[in-house]
């Protein structure tokens, strides 16, 4: 994988300034999701969830559950229902739980006490060495877990006695209840919120705020969206779209990294699918995409809302790929990275 790119183009859930969420949009159509949210704020990018107890050796364990494999579990549970995460089962990507006197007791679990440090190149962007996620999950912990009943649930961890993810706005033990910071992206012309929980590189899990989970990268589906056999959905994050934090097509890493805002990362699906078969996973395949020059030169460099859109774009030379991963039919070619963020949807926005 290129370094370069690896880094660049995998800051996808930088936390946003959310500057372009005016109060006018709780007065447009929001869907929510997450049905037994506590509290949401799309303004101020937060969400409230049931926080839930589980034990890892001889400490409490505190983490949310916000999508599950099962239709029924997860209308029971008001969360997201994904099933594509049941093609992940069998694989280092799911960790096997049992219930216990304590709850769920956890075979792996997060060191929440590392700095969370993002030390910037000479040129901002890429980070340099020393860049470092504020939680790591040990060598057992994914946020996928089962029970050996067939159903996986997606459970971050979010505290322990090490300390709290640092997607943590507030944590209520005795109230159970936990707010988390949200990020924007784009879908079909609409908005998405979502949250940055865990990644499988440690650069990406510095930059946006989340726990290193290498063994999330075990789920299968590389490039590859079938419903029947990958645990992956695809997301793309434009690297260098347009800048300038009044620009109304603002988009891409460079702006993100500028703190011009979110990198408003087009998104392939959401929970919502109709489908016979829902495709949508929180897990996310990273497929970025750069503007060619001669697009820039053309004027051709806009915002882009849809991955339709993309695909037209890189079949026709404007968008090429920062990745040097396998190629995605359903996305023209563009190239996946290899790496996953697990960033579950929560609400889509008019």
């Amino acid at each position: 994988m290129n370094t370069f790119f690896s880094r660049f183009a995998l800051a996808l859930c930088v936390p946003a300034l959310l500057a372009a969420a005016s109060p006018a949009i709780a007065d447009q159509g929001i869907k929510l999701f997450m049905e037994k949210a506590i509290a949401f704020d799309p303004v101020g990018g937060t969400i409230t969830l049931p926080l839930h107890k589980g034990r890892h050796g001889s400490q409490d364990v505190w983490y949310v559950v916000i999508d599950s494999s099962d239709r029924d579990d997860a209308r029971a549970r008001g969360v997201n229902w994904s099933p594509k995460l049941a093609n992940a089962l069998g694989t280092p990507a799911v960790q096997h739980v049992s219930e216990g006197g304590f709850g769920t007791i956890f075979a792996g679990t997060v060191d929440f006490s590392p700095e969370h440090r993002v030390v910037p190149g000479p040129t901002g962007f890429p980070p340099a060495e020393g860049t470092v996620p504020g939680s790591v999950g040990d060598a057992q912990y994914t946020p996928l877990i089962t029970r050996g009943d067939g159903v996986v649930l997606n459970a971050p961890q979010v505290a322990n006695a090490s300390g709290k993810h640092d997607r943590v706005v507030s944590i209520d033990y005795a109230g159970r209840r936990v707010t988390l910071s949200l990020t924007p992206g784009l879908y079909h012309g609409k908005g998405i919120l979502y949250i940055s929980f865990d990644a499988t590189d440690p650069v990406v899990a510095a930059l946006e705020d989340s726990t290193l989970a290498p063994l999330m990268n075990h789920a299968p589906g590389l490039a590859f969206s079938d419903p029947r056999t990958s645990a992956r959905s695809a997301i793309i994050p434009i690297v260098n779209g347009p800048t300038g934090i009044l620009n109304p097509q603002r988009q891409g890493l460079m702006s993100a990294l500028r703190g011009e805002g979110s990198p408003l990362n087009v998104t392939e699906i959401h929970p919502r699918n109709r489908g016979e078969i829902p495709s949508y996973s929180p897990l996310w395949d990273v497929h970025p995409a750069v503007w060619t020059d001669a697009a820039i030169a053309a004027g051709e460099r806009r915002r882009l809302d849809h991955h339709k859109d993309v695909v037209e774009l890189v079949r026709a030379g404007k968008l090429v790929s920062a990745g040097e991963g396998p190629a995605n039919r359903e996305l023209g070619g563009l190239r996946a990275l290899d790496v996953i963020v697990n960033c579950p949807v929560v609400a889509l926005t008019d």
